[in-house]
């Protein structure tokens, strides 16, 4: 299919080996395809139009390899993505696979386990930086708890601290070109997982030796699985200056972990999301976390990955149209959308200023404004007409 919906790698998507690579096993059935090849992913996606790709360590070095393996599987993959123009825009370090993070990886009570995950991630992080890595995504899907009588949360905080602020001088030390993004979400593995929202990170950000080289890689079905809003949370982090990354896919809702396809649940969500984008004028990576159903054939995940760039160039389209849209524009004024960028105070205006003018309390009608339309019920259908494509 080639159209104006068909992805080049100018739009910067891309996609992990654990996506298209998910062989269907989850907890209740075992594998329904075949292991694929992580050279096989890359040339694949490159002929779907995609630029980048990302991975955790174990996903192209099985865990426990040898230096040879290693080293091997490192030459395969980067011949790959010389001969495809495909680039790793993105990697992290797997510490919620094997056993002996089932404790807890940056925060296992396990003082041995805890500098073992920090040295595997170091590790890789030299791998990330030879391959041209910009960004170090860190999701502590083991970093939690089932029983509140378990852990320290505050003891597990401040070893994750340690953690982060050990690897930020790492990182400097080595002169590398790579931020670190932590990547919130609420549950499972763990019943409960440390920093489970976007606020939660920010707040902890701010509490590292270098804040600055930390930011944040939300995801569609971890913040949706929180009962929050998607494009707030991704909102509020790009007002931050901490969306450094972000994974998208889909979500119906608070249940487990589905990672559908884009746009496969909340279609407005999904709308509003990728207009916050476009107009905020995100230049990231468009990365997106899923997993082809399981009920797919081999050949279905390429279908599925397709679908989620298509879907997100399609909403790219809609939003444009529905920015530009002049009836749009016309409720958005009726709604006073625009005049919330207008500075409560005015320029140059002095506190006292403020409180000595009388039109602001003393002689402002809270009767009439409490009156006054606001328009929104239209502005949100017009926003449904762009989405179903009657306008």
């Amino acid at each position: 299919m080639s159209d104006s919906f068909t992805p080049t790698r100018e739009d910067h998507f891309s996609f992990g080996l654990w996506t298209v690579g998910w062989q269907g096993r989850d907890p209740f059935g075992e594998a329904t395809r075949p292991p694929l090849d992580p050279v096989v992913s890359v040339h694949k996606l490159a002929e779907l139009g995609a630029w980048g790709v990302t991975f955790h360590d174990d996903d192209l070095i099985p865990f426990g390899s040898g230096s040879a393996a290693r080293e091997a599987a490192i030459k395969r993959f980067r011949s790959a993505l010389d001969e495809t123009g495909i680039v790793v825009e993105m990697m992290t370090t797997n510490l919620f696979t094997h056993p002996v993070f089932k404790e807890g990886a940056f925060t296992a009570n396990d003082r041995s386990v805890r500098r073992f995950a920090l040295r595997k991630t170091i590790r890789n992080i030299d791998l990330a930086a030879e391959l041209g890595a910009q960004i170090y995504v860190a999701w502590g899907g083991r970093e939690g708890a089932e029983s509140d009588a378990a852990k320290d949360v505050r003891a597990a905080l401040a070893r994750m601290k340690e953690a982060f602020d050990a690897l930020c001088a790492y990182v400097r030390e080595r002169g590398y070109n790579i931020r670190f993004a932590i990547e919130p979400k609420p549950n499972e593995p763990r019943g409960d997982i440390l920093l489970p929202t976007i606020g939660h990170a920010l707040a902890f950000i701010n509490e590292l030796d270098h804040p600055e080289m930390v930011g944040l890689n939300p995801e569609v079905g971890h913040e949706t699985m929180a009962g929050l809003n998607v494009m707030h949370g991704y909102a509020q982090a790009l007002w931050s200056k901490k969306l450094f990354h972000i994974d998208l896919n889909g979500q119906h809702g608070l249940k487990y972990d589905q990672d559908l396809r884009f746009g496969a649940a909340d279609i407005k969500s999904s709308f509003f999301l990728v207009d916050l984008l476009e107009s905020a004028g995100y230049e990231g990576a468009k990365h997106f976390d899923f997993k082809p159903l399981r009920s797919e054939a081999p050949e279905g995940v390429w279908v599925s990955a397709a679908a989620c760039m298509r879907t997100y160039l399609i909403l790219q389209a809609k939003a444009r149209a529905w920015r530009s849209d002049p009836e749009v524009r016309e409720a958005m004024a009726a709604a006073g959308v625009q005049e919330l960028a207008q500075p409560t105070l005015g320029a140059g205006e002095a506190l006292a200023d403020f409180l000595a003018d009388r039109s602001a309390y003393e002689e402002f009608d809270a009767e009439a404004a409490g009156k006054r339309a606001t328009n929104i019920e239209r502005l949100d259908q017009l926003a449904l007409d762009h989405i179903f494509g009657v306008r």
